[in-house]
């Protein structure tokens, strides 16, 4: 597996960490507050990165990659 699937997995495992969306999955944000944090600009660091990736991948409609990717690679525990 290489490190942009590794990536890929580990964005779509992801939950919001605080706020109104609290413990939702990156993915599962709904696209308005997504584009509200491209707007206000998106935070430091990793959250912040994923949140960007996520924001295009809503903008071009590719949800289901990541939603395919959740079920195909279950979260080990």
């Amino acid at each position: 597996m290489n490190f942009q699937q590794q990536l890929l997995i580990e964005l779509a495992h992801t939950k919001m960490p605080f706020g109104k969306y609290e413990g939702r999955y990156l993915i599962d944000l709904p696209e308005y507050y997504v584009v509200w944090y491209y707007r206000k600009g998106f935070p430091k660091g990793k959250l912040g990165e994923q949140l960007q990736l996520i924001y295009e991948l809503k903008v071009n409609g590719l949800e289901e990659i990541v939603r395919t990717i959740k079920k195909k690679y279950p979260k080990s525990k």
